[in-house]
C-alpha cells in the first residue's frame, strides 16, 4: 500500500486549497467530502438508507441528499448526526481504501475534515497533516464562501475537535495565515520531505 497521509483540519482552515496545491505536484487526491458527496446524489448508494431513517424529506425532488435541511438537524441533535454517520461512515471508509488502492503516485493524501472524531482512518493512513489558521479567520471565509451564518459556523466549530487538540494531534501543519505564495512555499516543502519518507 502507497504511503498515506491524512489531511485534516478546521472548517475555512483552506484544506481544499492544499489537497489542489498537493495534486499540481502530482500527488493523488482522495478527498472524503467529494466521496460523501457522491455517495448523497441521486442514485447514490446513501440514499436508500438516508430515507428508510430520515423520511422522504430528507431527500430531494432529483433524489438526492437535501444538504440544507440536513445540515440543520444534524447540528441541531446530535442523535441524528450520529445516525447519519453510521450509515455514511461505513460507506465513505470502503470507497476510501478502494481509492488508495488504486493510487499511482508515490504517496497519497487522504482528506478526512472529522479526522480526529473517528478513529476509522487510524489503520489507514502513517501521517497526520493539520492545515491551520486562526479562528476568526476560520469564521471569515466560511462566511465568504457558504450562505452559513457567523453563529452557523461557530456551531459547526463546536462539533469539531478543538484548535489545540488538532495542534497537538498533529505530525505536520501548515500554518493558512499569510497569502497564498506562503500556504504553496509550505506545501512544497512538506511534498519534499514526504518523497523522502518514501525513499524518492
Amino acid at each position: 500500500m502507497t504511503f498515506v497521509v491524512g489531511l485534516t483540519g478546521g472548517i475555512g482552515c483552506g484544506k481544499s486549497m492544499v489537497s489542489e496545491f498537493f495534486s499540481e505536484l502530482g500527488v493523488d487526491i482522495i478527498d472524503t467530502d467529494v466521496i460523501s458527496r457522491e455517495l448523497t446524489q441521486p442514485k447514490g448508494v446513501a440514499i436508500s438508507p438516508i430515507q428508510d431513517v430520515f423520511g422522504d424529506d430528507f431527500v430531494t425532488i432529483e433524489g438526492a441528499l437535501d444538504r440544507s435541511r440536513m445540515r440543520s438537524l444534524v447540528f441541531s441533535d446530535s442523535s441524528s448526526r450520529f445516525k447519519l454517520e453510521k450509515i455514511l461512515h461505513p460507506l465513505i471508509i470502503n470507497e476510501t481504501i478502494h481509492r488508495i488502492a488504486a493510487v499511482k503516485s508515490l504517496y497519497s493524501i487522504v482528506v478526512v475534515p472529522l479526522l480526529f472524531e473517528t478513529k476509522d482512518y487510524d489503520d489507514i493512513i502513517q501521517r497526520v497533516l493539520v492545515v491551520d489558521c486562526d479562528e476568526q479567520k476560520q469564521i471569515e471565509r466560511t462566511v465568504a464562501r457558504s450562505k452559513l451564518s457567523d453563529r452557523q459556523v461557530r456551531e459547526i466549530m463546536a462539533t469539531q475537535v478543538p484548535r489545540q487538540v488538532r495542534l497537538t494531534k498533529a505530525n505536520d501543519i501548515i500554518t493558512n495565515n499569510l497569502d497564498i505564495g506562503n500556504l504553496k512555499k509550505q506545501v512544497i516543502s512538506l511534498h519534499n520531505k514526504y518523497l523522502e519518507f518514501c525513499g524518492a
